[in-house]
């Protein structure tokens, strides 16, 4: 994109606009993210967030902090000190040892922590990257990552924070994931069978014109607090994607149209073929059978239309990508003559052996995450005994037992600090099943989805004491059993309150469920 796109005039939000505003950038080490701080760089000052953020030295303009905003006290320190924020967060692939749970909900911790966050650090915008919806489709019939986009979206919005949502459909640049699939497809199968959804339409979009559309939002008002669609002048199919894609890499390729090949077949194929993981494979194949075009009337000039074709933005994305494997095998071949002055310590790191568990429930219409916390552990003890019983000492911890043992296999000390009607914390401070040797910062939290009657039920940097395997085929999947369970309980007790009411709705007013367990 030329100079003058690049540099669209802007209604600033600071207060002063000599001064250069501060940035937050999640995920800065990350494909969107450091090619984005090259932008950034010439305007503001940024703080850019990762996992490992120590790991990178501090240069002009960047300070690299460290964030896991899966802690809401990670999150609270890192957001320190900013002005505007953009949110380039997802958990498609794992973090922890043993990740047990759906990323959409997943994805809903970390984007609440965020806004949290964001809000009690008086962040004046968030710009979030998400996907185009497409139009006239129920949310309930979307894929799975739309929904996620579409609830993350709501979860940042209800901050209070201006939200500025930038809506793309497929990215062409290298590193990234949906078009390295694509290249990988056409690049390696020389003759095609395309399903149905290879005629979907989608409005690809260069990666430069996408982190343009991204630094023009900034300090935007006419954009802040709505969504905006973004994306190239070509709009095509997928599979008229993949023939420029033949044209662009000089090879002849066979294209089958057939009707017959379903997603889930799709989704095993492209992961097989392309060596993607699955994880983040899987919720983007699901996608592509929806038509992902721009929106005319949520456009915005400046902000929404790119400039670069298909066809260019993939030379440009596979002449960088040779570039850069180059570059990276100089270096390589540079390390390892030296490879023997390397300390040991350095060279083989030992793999945390931590836990992340998340469940999605919905409770009993008027109750929260407070409630949640306090029945889970009273419903724990009734539900499976008289193998377990749970009890709450003198001293608020509590405690869960399992028949034949004196000592407690878990102890839970709810966190009032870091707790409210909306999110309860119960930090793991002891027991037979917890690694006390190690510093301990598991914990179990309970977290409302703004806007709805959903909760997420979270074990967070959990340390077993048991042996890993044994734990992963034991404890582990006790879990999953048991907040299966809980559950189907909450749902029950739920449609039984509704039935009560229903009863009762001609007269008296009904009465509050208890917050007792039930037997």
């Amino acid at each position: 994109m030329d100079k003058e796109t690049d540099n669209q005039p802007r209604t600033e939000l600071s207060e002063n606009p000599q001064e250069r505003p501060r940035v937050i950038l999640t995920g800065a080490s990350g494909y969107i993210g450091h090619n984005l701080m090259r932008k950034l760089k010439e305007d503001y000052d940024i703080i850019a967030l990762s996992r490992h953020g120590s790991s990178h030295e501090d240069e002009e303009h960047v300070e690299w902090r460290s964030c896991d905003f899966y802690s809401m006290d990670d999150a609270l320190k890192a957001l320190q000190g900013a002005d505007y924020a953009f949110y380039l967060i997802h958990s498609m692939m794992p973090t922890a040892k043993l990740t047990q749970g759906d990323f959409e909900d997943m994805d809903a911790i970390l984007a609440d922590h965020f806004a949290r966050a964001a809000r009690k650090n008086g962040i004046k915008q968030i710009v979030y990257l998400s996907g185009i919806v497409p139009d006239g489709v129920p949310e309930e019939e979307l894929s799975r990552h739309l929904r996620s986009r579409l609830e993350v979206q709501r979860i940042l919005e209800s901050s209070g924070v201006p939200v500025t949502t930038i809506r793309a459909g497929l990215i062409v640049g290298p590193q990234g994931s949906s078009f390295p699939i694509l290249y990988k497809l056409v690049q390696r199968l020389p003759v095609m069978s395309l399903p149905i959804w290879t005629r979907t339409k989608t409005h690809a979009i260069a990666l430069d014109d996408v982190l343009n559309s991204l630094k023009n939002s900034l300090g935007n008002e006419k954009v802040c607090g709505r969504p905006v669609d973004v994306g190239g002048p070509d709009v095509m199919s997928y599979k008229e994607m993949m023939m420029q894609m033949a044209d662009v890499l000089g090879v002849e390729r066979r294209f089958i149209d057939i009707p017959l090949l379903t997603v889930k077949l799709s989704r095993l194929w492209v992961t097989l073929v392309t060596g993607a993981p699955r994880e983040m494979a899987y919720p983007l194949i699901e996608s592509l059978i929806h038509p992902m075009v721009a929106h005319p009337d949520l456009k915005v000039e400046g902000i929404s239309d790119g400039r670069l074709t298909f066809k260019e933005a993939a030379k440009k994305s596979l002449e960088e990508e040779k570039k850069k494997k180059e570059e990276s095998e100089r270096k390589e071949r540079e390390s390892s003559r030296s490879e023997e002055s390397k300390p040991k310590s350095d060279e083989k790191s030992v793999q945390k052996a931590d836990v992340r568990s998340v469940q999605r429930v919905t409770l009993p219409e008027g109750r929260n995450a407070q409630w949640a916390g306090e029945y889970y552990i009273e419903w724990l003890g009734k539900a499976l005994r008289p193998f377990v019983r749970t009890e709450t000492g003198e001293d608020g911890v509590n405690r869960i037992y399992i028949r034949f043992f004196s000592r407690p296999i878990l102890e839970l000390t709810y966190d009032a600090s870091r707790s409210d009607g909306d999110r309860a914390v119960y930090r793991i401070t002891g027991g037979m099943f917890a690694n006390a040797k190690d510093a301990h910062h598991g914990r179990l939290e309970f977290l409302m989805i703004p806007g709805s009657s959903d909760c997420v039920v979270a074990i967070h940097d959990y340390m077993p004491s048991m042996p890993w395997f044994l734990y992963k085929y034991t404890q582990a999947k006790l879990h999953l059993i048991v907040m299966y369970a809980f559950r189907k309980h909450l749902e029950r007790r739920g449609n039984l309150g509704k039935s009560s009411t229903s009863k009762k709705a001609g007269g008296s007013v009904s009465t509050v469920p208890s917050a007792k367990a039930e037997g």
